[in-house]
């Protein structure tokens, strides 16, 4: 890490300060801005922050989560920079370094709710066992106005070239173009950043847009870029002049943005298992995904908005079923030669945690590969209907609660903490009387 820090600082002389960044249950970056000069510092271990950082709600003010933070003193965990993320920020008003943290208790173990670890504990589950995932995200996003709508919700923003709110014509070259200083510099920035870019396009909503990223055989990098691909869009947009959010369903009559993970399963020489002609592994795996989805959907849509998205329409799955080259199904083969072949999970909202939802992607994964169940027929048809999931983040929340599959994988401490702080944050965010309700029934 001090060799990292020494580069960096000769490559950036210009550079005085670096902010300490990490993701918290909801997904929220949370962290502290230091000194340049203070990196040898933290690298020796000498930084610490309040270990229940990570159990913030979304609005980052604190919720019960079976008392961590509460009455346990509320105890500091030491910071450790992750070797590899020290990065150069230049969307922000000054120039800035970024590094991603990860923090372990006072006997230093690894913080048990932090989510890097806990999809670091999924992957070495698979290790263990002669499984190395190859994975890669897909996430859509939404532009906005920075001033809202005269009722005071969101609205498109206005294209640089046009001067006209932006359409719904999907994969539209023009809408590239409208927006292209915009995504040009998203993806300038990823490439300072380290993270590796594919494809854009323009998708069904108003302002709505993809940026695929590229397949990694390290889960925790792969993790790591896709969170920090999310701060970049959220920063570059705010410098031009629009806000990007990757709230699940922003407006009931359009498109929601999803959250789409692709998994290959290698072994120890290097052979794709879902190659194999029999599709055996390919079937085990489906099997395993497609039994574990209801209990992971509090992982898969974590928020009270997530569950609007899941309605029918627009190729959102609505039940654990899968098929080939079936969009409107929750996993799918997509077409691909035998040695890319992969299996693409549907079901999470652009909201969820990158680090949780891919660790429950992963672990039905594994449960398939040791169970050997065969999965229902595919489906060939489109899927109209929402049968099988919780159709609320209550009834998913009690499902995640009494997954004892969830609980080997992710932990069972865990999984009680998780489902403590989101009945928490929900507990808050219903705590209020909504004007429509004054509105229908005073």
């Amino acid at each position: 890490m001090l060799n990292e820090i020494n580069r960096f600082r000769e490559q950036y002389p210009e550079v005085r300060e670096v902010d300490l960044i990490s993701v918290d249950l909801p997904g929220k970056f949370f962290g502290k801005r230091y000194g340049i000069s203070d990196l040898e510092k933290l690298a020796a271990g000498k930084g610490k922050m309040p270990a229940a950082m990570h159990l913030m709600c979304s609005k980052g003010f604190p919720v019960p989560a079976r008392g961590y933070g509460f009455n346990d003193g509320d105890p500091d965990a030491a910071i450790n920079l992750i070797p590899g993320t020290l990065k150069y920020v230049g969307w922000e008003s000054q120039p800035r370094a970024q590094v991603m943290v990860s923090f372990t208790d006072v006997e230093g173990q690894d913080l048990f709710w932090e989510p890097r670890h806990v999809l670091k504990r999924v992957v070495k589950s698979l290790q263990d066992d002669g499984y190395h995932p190859v994975v890669a995200f897909e996430l859509e996003f939404y532009l906005f106005d920075l001033q809202a709508s005269n009722n005071g919700n969101p609205k498109p923003p206005s294209g640089t070239l046009s001067s006209r709110e932006d359409g719904i014509a999907v994969l539209s070259l023009e809408r590239l173009s409208d927006y292209g200083d915009l995504l040009s510099e998203i993806i300038q920035r990823c490439e300072e950043q380290g993270v590796i870019t594919g494809p854009v396009s323009a998708e069904l909503g108003p302002g709505q847009y993809e940026i695929n990223l590229h397949h990694n055989a390290d889960v925790l990098d792969a993790a790591d870029q896709c969170v920090l691909f999310k701060r970049i869009v959220r920063g570059v947009a705010l410098k031009q002049g629009v806000r990007a959010s990757f709230m699940a369903k922003p407006y009931l009559d359009q498109s929601g943005n999803g959250f789409h993970f692709h998994t290959s399963i290698y072994d120890q020489q290097g052979s794709n298992l879902l190659s194999q002609e029999d599709d055996r592994k390919l079937l085990h795996m489906v099997s395993g995904l497609l039994e574990l989805m209801p209990a992971s959907m509090a992982f898969l849509a974590p928020n009270f908005n997530s569950y609007r998205r899941l309605k029918p329409g627009n190729n959102t799955p609505l039940t654990p079923n899968w098929g080939y080259e079936n969009r409107s199904v929750a996993v799918r083969i997509p077409l691909s030669d035998a040695d890319n072949r992969r299996i693409e999970h549907r079901v999470a909202g652009a909201d969820a945690n990158p680090y949780l939802a891919m660790a429950v992607v992963l672990a039905g994964a594994h449960f398939g590969l040791d169970q050997q169940q065969q999965p229902p027929e595919p489906v060939q048809e489109i899927c109209l209907e929402a049968d099988g999931v919780p159709t609320d983040l209550r009834a998913a929340l009690l499902l995640t609660e009494n997954s004892e599959p969830l609980m080997h994988y992710l932990g069972e401490e865990f999984v009680r903490v998780f489902c403590a702080q989101r009945k928490g944050e929900l507990d808050a965010f219903e705590n209020a009387i909504q004007s429509r309700e004054y509105d229908w029934y005073l």
